[in-house]
């Protein structure tokens, strides 16, 4: 048994979750569900991410602390997680008193490597505004590609900025040209961390492309050593004499949150956190790709400093970008769809299926209503609902609720076993649509078998074949439960406590002669006007406030 570790990225808790957040979330949770049915110990954690300018911006806008901001948000997103099945092991915040803990203890140690250095650095200060701007607050054009942007990250190209890097930097409140005084900052020499991150991405062939390009990108550039404390007022205390008017650098303690949460659960349990992020362990980190040089660079180049051996990612799960009916998702022009009021309306188990197989995993893809409601309505309910209710309605009809007396095919059982092979290679290595696509495939074979041997045929004229094939159709069904648990929880516990099947990952049959308890129906047809009911609500202006 292998403990493997699960990171969902910790979103910004200063405003709802759309459908792009959760779609590149969502991978995480078949990744934890996969494995616990496997048999291994999962630590499946993450968090609201409490601190930094964005929620400073929304608490000042509305007129509420920055607190007030956070907790709103972070207690929203734990609604929507739970409605959509994620299942977290432990979902923390970094305001939590344990984090916040974890964060201080880990920098002492760190600013006793040799990889820490002071520095005295431009700090952005407007004087039209009378007050020191955080990287955010910065706009100018990107020096790498001169497009329009913040000064932390460009979002167009996605370089790594500083505020004296940017071309004609202003502030962002007031449009004012901004001024830069001298400050003292705590910086990692990511310079001299170059060599042992350049081996490290060597070793990576199974990253996604897009993390693996990112990365290597940064690299080739040459990396540029980073400040990890910032003049700020909302954020976690640095930890050392002379810095007291500081904190901690966002990025520099919001992705120690993997720590800090694990070794929660990790103390939870009676495991040694040294073990779990030592040898016997897998590390999964799933995110945006806008989020790739944070686990690929940063944390690794934070554990490296840090020095105690702890272990550095393993896979990195990066999605592309989602669109919105053709076009870029925007939260100030209200072209989204929100969470936390699609889990009101539609089933769950179809918002996570679509989500998944049209979601961004190897490139951009869009989001349209017309393609949910058709996905929903052919593959959900036509393909796999329809198989499942009219195989086990049939038996509740004419078998009085009774599984039948039968012999699994050779071709069936053959299937079975091939198909838990491959979905989980395909699982294990971030190919959930290809999984997704192969468990369907099995489901258009068991509607061909069904169709093919014509049980309401014969049920009268030859009941023996008819009980054989509805004996064969059960244990179709009971695998898909297994195999689609991970995809698609509801759905597949709803089958699970039908056939009382073991909340395992193996081949599964329902022995006859078992009395199938009620049946209901999985899932619900979409009526298409709900299209453009849905369509009408993007773009219009909406106010959300916490």
């Amino acid at each position: 048994m292998k403990y493997i570790l699960i990171g969902g990225a910790w979103p910004y808790a200063n405003g709802s979750l759309h459908i792009g957040h959760v779609a590149a979330l969502l991978p995480g949770d078949v990744l934890a569900r996969y494995y616990r049915l496997k048999g291994d110990q999962v630590f499946y954690v993450s968090g609201s991410d409490c601190y930094g300018t964005p929620i400073t911006i929304r608490a000042k806008q509305e007129g509420r602390t920055p607190k007030e901001i956070s907790d709103y948000y972070h207690d929203e997103f734990c609604y929507v997680f739970e409605k959509l099945g994620f299942s977290y092991d432990l979902y923390s915040k970094t305001a939590d008193c344990s984090h916040i803990k974890f964060v201080s203890d880990f920098h002492k140690k760190l600013y006793k490597s040799d990889y820490i250095y002071e520095k005295t650095a431009p700090q952005a200060f407007c004087e039209h505004c009378q007050k020191v701007l955080t990287d955010r607050l910065v706009k100018g054009i990107c020096p790498k590609c001169g497009s329009q942007t913040r000064a932390d990250q460009c979002d167009y190209c996605g370089t790594v900025l500083e505020p004296e890097s940017v071309i004609t930097p202003v502030c962002s409140e007031c449009g004012n040209i901004v001024n830069f005084l001298e400050t003292k900052q705590l910086y990692i020499a990511l310079s001299k961390l170059e060599n042992q991150l350049l081996n490290y991405l060597s070793s990576k062939s199974n990253w996604r492309k897009n993390a693996v390009a990112f990365t290597k990108k940064y690299i080739d550039e040459g990396l540029r050593d980073r400040a990890i404390t910032r003049n700020l007022d909302w954020g976690i205390d640095v930890p050392k004499e002379g810095y007291e008017d500081k904190k901690i650098y966002i990025w520099a303690e919001n992705i120690l949150g993997y720590l800090s949460v694990s070794k929660v659960v990790a103390e939870r349990r009676g495991v040694k956190f040294e073990e779990l992020w030592g040898s016997n362990a897998r590390h999964y980190y799933v995110h945006g790709k806008d989020n790739i040089s944070f686990h690929t660079i940063m944390l690794p180049a934070l554990l490296l400093a840090h020095g105690e051996n702890l272990r550095l990612p393993d896979d990195i799960i990066s999605s592309e970008y989602l669109t919105l009916e053709g076009r870029k998702i925007s939260t100030s022009q209200n072209w989204a769809i929100w969470m936390k009021d699609i889990v009101e309306k539609y089933n769950p188990d179809s918002i996570r299926y679509f989500l998944i197989t049209n979601g961004p995993e190897k490139r951009d893809t869009d989001f349209s209503w017309r393609e949910f409601v058709e996905r929903n309505n052919n593959e959900l309910l036509g393909a796999y609902g329809n198989f499942v209710n009219r195989t086990l309605a049939f038996l509740v009809k004419y078998n009085d609720s009774t599984v039948p007396t039968g012999i699994i095919e050779d071709e069936i059982k053959e299937k079975i076993w091939d198909i838990y092979l491959r979905v989980g290679a395909k699982i294990e290595d971030g190919h959930f649509k290809d999984a997704l696509e192969v468990i369907f495939g099995f489901v258009r074979f068991g509607n061909k078998y069904y169709d093919s041997m014509e049980p309401w045929k014969t049920r009268i004229a030859d009941k023996d074949k008819c009980d054989n094939t509805l004996y064969n159709c059960v244990q179709i069904i009971a695998n898909l439960a297994v195999l689609l648990q991970p995809f698609l929880p509801f759905s597949s516990q709803k089958i699970a406590n039908w056939l009382n099947l073991e909340n395992e990952r193996k081949p599964q049959y329902v022995r006859e002669g078992f009395k199938i308890s009620d049946i209901s129906i999985l899932f619900e047809r979409l009526d298409k006007k709900i299209i453009e009911e849905e369509r009408e609500k993007l773009g219009k202006e909406t106010i959300i406030t916490a």
